[in-house]
């Protein structure tokens, strides 16, 4: 049985690292994505830093092939390995999502949104890494990284 959210459980379980399967109003895509919370700390934090994983690799590359390589990391199932990540992934840390602690709590509880094993420490180190390497992050966003 999923578990009840509430704000207590958000707050114990929420940290860098804590991966969501939901779908995101910015996507294109209506289907459901993996989104990885970047903050160092989320719970002083006025939102969370979310970016996504596409299964779209070459897409992703050509899309992103005149910004620094080490801002796309690539996840393969075997390094995270959640039952239902199947596919070889990339994350385009040129780009993120805001979203509040409400706005997932919300989520959450409608059914919306559903927790995830969180990520390995190497690959939300890499993640982070992306983003500060971003020349399109901007540097107060870089500063909830650091």
């Amino acid at each position: 049985m999923p578990p009840q959210w509430a704000a207590a459980l958000l707050r114990l379980t929420l940290r860098g690292g804590s991966v969501y399967h939901l779908q995101h109003r910015d996507l294109s895509s209506a289907e459901p994505h993996y989104f990885v919370v970047l903050n160092l700390d989320p719970h002083a934090d006025a939102f969370l830093i979310l970016v996504v994983t596409s299964s779209k690799v070459d897409s992703v590359r050509r899309r992103s092939k005149n910004l620094p390589p080490d801002t796309l990391v690539e996840i393969s199932p075997t390094e995270y390995q959640d039952p239902h990540f199947t596919l070889h992934s990339i994350v385009d840390c040129n780009h993120w999502f805001r979203v509040t602690k409400q706005e997932l709590l919300q989520k959450l509880q409608a059914g919306l949104a559903w927790e995830k094993m969180s990520l390995p420490a190497n690959i939300l180190t890499e993640l982070r890494h992306g983003m500060l390497a971003s020349p399109l992050i901007e540097e107060d966003i870089k500063g909830l990284l650091r």
